[in-house]
């Protein structure tokens, strides 16, 4: 399934902002043709769906907020970091051996909710509010210099501080491998 997720290896701000917005594109016409039955149903014992692009939409926001602060208070809250960022390769292995150690969605796990009378316009609901994160994450990262991108921190809740850069290339992977799931557990 990484065929129709795929990831190139963006680095720069601008490369990232595309990479983010082809795979918001390719998740969302995928999204939007799954049957609604389907697209709320849970697979098997997993998240359904829409779980998935409510979780995703979660964590995209709170990366957008946090790009949207004030640089001096993401310094002072965070810290510096010196060095260049690690990579899209190198920021996936940190994250699957995460996974690997058992690490949860906490908070930004969805919250259970039942599945609405009118599916097919709680379907659109739900992948509006996903493009709109979206967006809003893309312009978030465009308030961003090269050298400001390596040289702040975020925190990440299983993954503790990246740079902000760090945080965008996991922000993109972390969608993709959601969306695989998706379509792996469909298949």
């Amino acid at each position: 399934m990484t065929e129709r997720f795929p990831l190139e290896a963006p680095y720069s701000g601008e490369a990232i902002i595309d990479a983010l917005l082809a795979l918001e594109e390719r998740s969302h016409a995928f999204l939007a043709a799954l049957p609604s039955d389907i697209f709320f149903a849970p697979q098997g014992d997993r998240w359904s769906p829409a779980d998935h692009t409510r979780h995703l939409t979660k964590s995209i926001g709170a990366v957008a907020k946090g790009l949207v602060a004030p640089k001096l208070v993401v310094r002072m809250l965070y810290g510096v970091h010196v060095g260049p960022s690690r990579d899209l390769a190198t920021v996936t292995a940190v994250y699957r051996a995460r996974l690997s150690l058992g690490v949860s969605a906490g908070k930004f796990a969805p919250e259970p909710r039942p599945t609405p009378s009118d599916r097919d316009g709680g379907r659109a609901a739900i992948l509006g509010r996903f493009r709109s994160a979206g967006g809003d994450l893309r312009a978030a990262i465009q308030r961003w210099d090269a050298k400001q991108l390596d040289r702040l921190h975020l925190p990440h809740p299983a993954l503790g501080k990246l740079t902000v850069r760090e945080m965008c290339l996991f922000t993109l992977y972390h969608n993709a491998h959601h969306m695989r799931l998706v379509a792996e557990r469909l298949s």
